[in-house]
């Protein structure tokens, strides 16, 4: 079998939602979207069913898929729906969707429904993306409160820079979210990771913890105390030695400098390694620091082993993980640690069990 895993540590999945629950306080909604951000959705929201009050998805089909798996906790639909027929399925299943767009008020209007909805409004407080005007929140709050099939509303709203902590636009984000809410009765939610670990005036009565569940940290120093969950590895299936001047890989993009001895590496982009990465980035060979050469191919990378005699076939490579950070990965390919998670496939999955 090819030897290119992904394996999840579902111990350190439950060490960083600990985290995010010590440093928000209140109650958290586990965001598993995207395959939990391509760690699983199944698998990692059964390790944290112990202790977590609701979870959190994109859309309707992620979230059917936690409950036909045996999650009983509440489920919030950050995109909310899309059309009748999704309202129908989201009452019967007794989710709770986002409400971020006039369309799906008048939906909501419209629908004779099974049952009454517990709703959360989205505050457009400065990102742009999705969310009412702030004008309208209370207008809006009290026409669904009024038509009785909507027995609570939250409200929540998403902060565009939370992950720069020099920047005051997360502080004037609060300020407006603050302000279109006022005196309105119903729970609060603001805090992603980033305001989790950066902002404590984001600190509301729910979190939203996404991508450092995953051990990835958001924050620019990377001192919160975060376990990476993934660790993406292969093996050595080939060596060879090149003389100075000889290239290796499409478009000879790497020539060596000096007599090298080089390892193939099965993964490749196709496996979500990313193609832009260039000489240079780290890898670990047998626990030993060493760095990519040449191209990133559909199937295979070569990496440096000159100066790692005692490494051959069968070595074990990380191509990120305990060791080498998939920050600096995805810094160094010019992307962010959330895409190169999220496409990880074609590799064999491998969970560990939570204690």
């Amino acid at each position: 079998m090819r030897p290119a895993r992904a394996l999840i540590d579902l111990d350190a999945l439950r060490h960083n939602y600990l985290i995010a629950r010590q440093r928000h306080g209140g109650r958290v909604f586990a965001v598993v979207k995207a395959n939990a951000y391509g760690h699983g959705a199944v698998a990692c929201a059964q390790a944290l069913s112990w202790d977590t009050d609701a979870y959190a998805v994109a859309f309707l089909e992620e979230a059917i898929a936690l409950r036909d798996s045996g999650i009983k906790a509440p489920i919030l639909l950050l995109e909310g729906v899309f059309d009748p027929a999704e309202l129908l399925e989201t009452a019967r299943y007794g989710f709770w969707p986002v409400i971020h767009h006039p369309a799906q008020v008048e939906m909501i209007m419209k629908t004779a429904l099974p049952a009454s909805l517990r709703v959360w409004l989205k505050i457009n407080s400065g990102m742009n993306r999705a969310g009412l005007p702030p004008a309208d929140v209370r207008r809006t709050w009290r026409r669904l409160i009024a038509s009785h099939k909507v027995e609570e509303c939250g409200f929540i709203s998403h902060f565009a820079r939370a992950d720069e902590p020099d920047c005051d636009a997360t502080g004037h984000q609060i300020r407006v979210f603050d302000e279109a809410t006022r005196g309105l009765p119903g729970a609060r939610s603001l805090a992603n990771s980033a305001a989790i670990l950066g902002w404590p005036d984001a600190h509301r009565d729910w979190s939203r913890p996404g991508i450092m569940l995953y051990g990835a940290d958001p924050m620019p120093e990377e001192n919160n105390g975060l376990h990476p969950v993934m660790t993406l590895e292969s093996q050595i299936i080939a060596v060879r030695n090149l003389a100075a001047g000889e290239p290796v890989g499409y478009g000879a993009r790497f020539i060596a400098p000096r007599p090298i001895r080089i390892g193939l590496v099965a993964i490749g982009y196709a496996d979500g390694y990313p193609r832009s990465a260039p000489e240079g980035v780290p890898v670990a060979v047998d626990n030993k620091f060493t760095s990519l050469i040449g191209r990133v191919s559909m199937d295979m990378l070569t990496v440096d082993l000159t100066d790692l005699p005692s490494t051959g076939i069968g070595s074990v490579v990380e191509l990120w993980g305990k060791q080498v950070s998939v920050n600096q990965v995805a810094q160094a390919a010019g992307t962010i640690s959330y895409e190169l998670l999220c496409n990880v496939k074609r590799v064999s999955f491998v969970w560990n069990k939570s204690s």
